[in-house]
C-alpha cells in the first residue's frame, strides 16, 4: 500500500473515515467518493509545490514539526476547530489562494453530486488527513520522537511523494493525474 488513498482507506484507518462520515453526516459511499475526488487535487498541489528541493524541504519540515499524524492516530480530533484551521493553513500552502479551493469544491461537486458547500467544509479536513497520512508514512506510523530524522531534501526523500501519490506504482504521478482527468471528462 503506497498511495494516499490506499493509506486513508486501509482497514487500520477505518476509524478515521468513520469520523469524517459522522462529522459531515454522510453515508460511507458519499464519504469515499468525496475523499477520492478531493485527494487528486491536493496531490497535484503537493506535487507542484515540491518539484524543487526548497519545496520538498518545506514539506519535510512541516511533517517533522506539524504533529499531523494526530489526525490519523486520534480521529476524534477531526471535528475540532483547530483541525479546520490547520487544514486551511495547509490549503493555503498547497493552493496559495482560497479561490482554488472553491474551484476544487465546485468541480468535485459536479462530479460527485455532493454540495459544493459541504465539500468546501470537508476540504480542510481532507487536507489535514493528507498531511496526517504523509506524516504517518514518513514517521513510520508511530508516535513521533524528537530523535527521529527525516529526509532533508528531495533527493534524500527517495521520491517520497511520487511513491505516495502514484496509484499505479509506475514511478510517475502524471499518468495517474491525466488518467483521472480523462475519466472525469468521459463521465
Amino acid at each position: 500500500m503506497s498511495n494516499i488513498l490506499e493509506t486513508l482507506f486501509a482497514d487500520e484507518n477505518k476509524g478515521v473515515m468513520d469520523e469524517v462520515q459522522k462529522n459531515f453526516n454522510l453515508t460511507e459511499q458519499e464519504t469515499r467518493v468525496a475523499v477520492e475526488e478531493l485527494i487528486p487535487a491536493l496531490s497535484r498541489g503537493l506535487q507542484k509545490n515540491t518539484k524543487d528541493a526548497p519545496g520538498m524541504d518545506d514539506l519535510l519540515e512541516a511533517l517533522r514539526t506539524g504533529s499531523h499524524e494526530k489526525y490519523m492516530e486520534k480521529p476524534g480530533t477531526l471535528g475540532a476547530p483547530e483541525t479546520t484551521k490547520d487544514g486551511n493553513d495547509i490549503l493555503g500552502h498547497i493552493f496559495g489562494d482560497k479561490k482554488v479551493s472553491r474551484e476544487v469544491a465546485n468541480r468535485v461537486s459536479k462530479k460527485s453530486g455532493l454540495s459544493s458547500t459541504l465539500l468546501k467544509k470537508m476540504l480542510p479536513v481532507v487536507a489535514s488527513l493528507v498531511m496526517g497520512a504523509l506524516s504517518k508514512k514518513v514517521l513510520g506510523g508511530g508516535a513521533r520522537t524528537s530523535g527521529r530524522s527525516l529526509p532533508r531534501s528531495r533527493s534524500e526523500s527517495g521520491g517520497l511523494l511520487t511513491t505516495l501519490l502514484d496509484s499505479d506504482r509506475d514511478g510517475s504521478i502524471w499518468d495517474d493525474v491525466l488518467g483521472l482527468a480523462a475519466r472525469t471528462m468521459l463521465r
